[in-house]
Order: C-alpha cells, then structure tokens, then sequence
C-alpha cells in the first residue's frame, strides 16, 4: 500500500486529495514539520522533519514522501505526477505524450513561477486580515509580482475551463493547490474572475472536501 509520510497541512495535502479522486487507499504517517515543534530533537518529540528516521526516507527534510512499491519519492510534483500516471482514474493522468507534457508545464509553472509569492501571501496575510509594516509590504510586493503569472492563467482559463485536455486533471489539482495560498487575499484574486471561478470549481470536488476536513481536524 502507498505510504504518505507528512501531517496533511503540508503539501501532503496534494497526495491526498489526488488519492481521494483515484479512489486510492494509502496509509498516512504524521510527520511534522520541525519548525512547528518547541524542540524537535527533544527526545519525546513526535517525528518530524528532523527526526532520524525520517531524514534517512528524505535527507532535505522535506514533506511528503511517499513510499511506492520499494520507490521512494521527496518532491510533492513528482509524486502527484507519478501517481496520476500509474493510477489513472477519469482521466485524471495524461493520455498520450503531449497531455503529459502539458500537465508538466503547468505544474512547474504553478511551482517556480506563482508558489513562492503565493507562500509568502499565505505566511504573513494571516486568517484574510490585514497586516501591518514590514509584513504589509512584503505582500503587497508579492501580490505585484503575481500579476503577471496569474493573467497567463486567467486568460487560459477564460476560454477553457481546465488547463488539460477538457477534463480535471493532476494539472489542475497541483495548480489548484498553489493558487489556494494567494485565495485569501481578495485584492489580488479579485483580478481574475476565471481563476477564482476555476477554483471554487475545483475546491468543490469531493477529493477536495474530503482532504479538506483532514486537514482542519489537525491541530495548527
């Protein structure tokens, strides 16, 4: 059975959703990110991203990893990617070769080109509320920045109501959840109808919700 080491408010929370549309069962192991822990070498500590163990799966540290058949994989797209391909479900994963070339370049558009701003929208616009300082403009620059990527989005998305083949896809799904750490932010979002209608779209699924309640019955 497919192992997925990571707690779900981490990009695990891309693993799960997409095992949730392949109709895929896994076994989940919590492992927290270390940041989050008062001491994470303490030796009662829960794993975690520095625990041994778990360093010997991923030596970056990182989550999710997941366990396949003997594979061992520490990168969040390449996983989702892997998955979509091996389990395909509803045409989740790609048909022929061009399909999967576009369901990459999506996804590593959505990682290099809109995540980091995304994740720095999400770090410091806590809870939607408006902040102050050195904070305020460190989202605002961000937001700026994201313009740009996001108009290539929208525009895709104004005349095609996915980003592959006519379909949900492993695309959307890995977009769909970058996009999602820039949703609070009203200003910003509220510049791209389509995107924001993509995306309720998308967040309505029954992978999604089901990720979801996961995610919030965590502890923060």
């Amino acid at each position: 059975m497919l192992t997925i080491h990571g707690v779900t408010r981490s990009r695990a929370s891309r693993l799960i959703w997409l095992c949730h549309e392949l109709d895929l069962p896994f076994r989940q192991e919590p492992v927290i990110q270390a940041y989050r822990l008062a001491d994470a070498d303490a030796p009662d500590a829960p794993m975690n991203t520095r625990s041994p163990a778990f360093l010997a799966l991923s030596p970056a540290g990182a989550i999710p990893v997941i366990e396949d058949d003997g594979l061992v994989l520490f990168e969040s797209l390449a996983q989702t990617l892997y998955l979509a391909r091996k389990h395909d479900a509803n045409g989740i994963g790609p048909r022929d070769p061009a399909e999967d070339a576009l369901m990459m370049q999506w996804s590593f558009y959505a990682a290099t080109a809109i995540e980091p701003d995304a994740l720095t929208i999400l770090f410091l616009h806590a809870r939607g509320q408006e902040q102050s300082g050195e904070d305020a403009a460190m989202v605002a620059n961000a937001a700026e920045r994201l313009v740009r990527p996001l108009k290539v989005l929208d525009a895709h998305l104004a005349t095609q109501w996915h980003l592959v083949g006519g379909r949900f896809t492993v695309a959307d799904l890995n977009m769909a959840e970058v996009i999602r750490y820039a949703q609070g932010y009203g200003a910003l979002m509220a510049q791209f109808p389509a995107i924001e209608a993509w995306l309720a779209a998308c967040q309505s699924r029954d992978g999604f919700r089901r990720m979801w309640e996961a995610r919030m019955a965590e502890p923060e």
